[in-house]
């Protein structure tokens, strides 16, 4: 049986109905519509435990790795081959929407039981990964369920990060009850055959061209860094603005280069935030003398990226020698973009095509569990519209509508993929 011969009835209500659920279990009081749900809290346990029910229910077999993440596997007629997989995170950033990730997870969970009604038997094994950690909340590095499973980061590294509290990411992950060996996360090449992620666009692109399917064939991947800059400070009625090495003055004008480093960038697809700042000692009669401020650069074309990055960090020492301050600059992370598997994209495309919803290809700006899936599988990226481009804010919302086509095209995305 191909996608194109599978009987395809999603039952949107049903979908809507677990995701508002999914909504509640969240540490923003009710009747917030924002969701807070960070990785290994009682709330996020308490979500683990609601959709590890669905999945049961579904009759599907369920196991958790060492740090969390869940599979919850459709056993086909050849286990022995790998599975196709799809998947995404359900963890919530701070007063967020309830769409991010989520709409992959329950979503790959609506996919698969429409399959299941519709008779289908798939010949591969299907299997649905709900990521941990997808968000850097609480250890400051996001997605990192995927980047152990796909080998990017080392269980060594993993279990000593450290969250506000200063627990390990090792000791809470155990206090949440997920024990073992980090070093067991990690799955080898070729585990899966395919893996495809369900999510919402976070991006005003489909919505603004009346577009219901982005098909994403590349994914952009950041690079982090944290600078810190020390000046001299003093009072601020009795040093002359000549004597002056204000740390802030000269981080302002970093920050301003690295804004104009970007727009000036070839590389449509680059973008720069500094997303963080901090002053000390932080008085409004006090120079400041040390200013803290972090960096966050992505594109698609991991060559371009990093050489505008060699050129803000050569522009901010200029700028700290003519102020006479200093500047150090540490990378935190600087991952290689994605780009998506040609067959995976054609399957998608075809899929589409069989559900009569227009569709483009796209470019993801925003990383997700796909970027390190990629290291391991071949994978691609369906996007679905969301309401003004919004996401990571309280008022992220997608239809129904919406996400009942991405569902119908993911479940026969899955059905061919799972057929051979």
């Amino acid at each position: 049986m191909t996608d194109s011969a599978v009987s395809i009835d999603v039952d949107a209500t049903r979908l809507i109905n677990e995701l508002n659920h999914l909504a509640t279990l969240s540490d923003c009081p009710e009747p917030s519509p924002a969701v807070t749900r960070v990785v290994f809290t009682e709330t996020d346990l308490r979500a683990r435990a609601y959709l590890r029910s669905l999945y049961e229910d579904a009759g599907l077999q369920v196991r958790a790795d060492p740090i969390g993440n869940t599979f919850a596997r459709w056993v086909g007629s050849d286990d022995t081959l790998p599975a196709v997989a799809t998947g995404s995170h359900t963890d919530a950033i701070p007063h967020a929407g309830m769409y991010d990730g989520t709409v992959g997870v329950l979503g790959g969970l609506e996919a698969i039981r429409t399959l299941q009604r519709s008779g289908f038997s798939p010949r591969r094994s299907i299997e649905l990964v709900m990521f941990t950690s997808e968000e850097p909340t609480r250890f400051g590095i996001g997605c990192t369920g995927s980047r152990v499973m796909a080998g990017a980061m080392s269980g060594d590294r993993l279990a000593q990060l450290v969250d506000a509290s200063g627990d390990s990411y090792d000791v809470v992950r155990s206090r949440g009850g997920f024990v073992g060996s980090i070093n067991d996360v990690a799955l080898a090449p070729g585990h899966y055959a395919a893996f495809v992620e369900l999510h919402i666009e976070q991006g005003p692109e489909l919505e603004s061209a009346g577009i219901d399917i982005g098909i994403v064939t590349a994914i952009a991947a950041p690079a982090t860094y944290a600078f810190e800059v020390n000046g001299q400070g003093g009072h601020a009625g009795a040093v002359l603005m000549p004597q002056r090495k204000d740390a802030l003055c000269a981080a302002a004008e970093m920050i301003s280069a690295i804004e104009s480093a970007a727009h000036h960038c070839d590389s449509r697809d680059l973008v720069a935030t500094v997303g963080e700042l901090s002053v000390h000692p932080g008085a409004v009669n006090s120079i400041p003398s040390r200013v803290r401020f972090t960096l966050d650069i992505r594109d698609i074309d991991a060559a371009n990226r990093d050489m505008v990055i060699n050129g803000i960090i050569k522009t901010a020492e200029a700028i700290a020698g003519r102020r006479g301050v200093s500047i150090q600059a540490e990378c935190r992370n600087c991952d290689p973009p994605a780009t998506g598997d040609d067959a995976i994209i054609t399957c998608i495309r075809r899929s589409c095509q069989a559900s009569g919803v227009s569709h483009r290809n796209m470019t993801s700006r925003a990383y997700h569990d796909s970027l390190f899936m990629a290291r391991i599988s071949p994978v691609a990226m369906i996007f679905i519209p969301c309401r003004g481009g919004v996401s990571h804010r309280p008022d992220e919302y997608s239809s129904p509508d919406q996400i009942a086509k991405g569902v119908e095209v993911l479940a026969r995305s899955l059905a061919d993929m799972s057929a051979s």
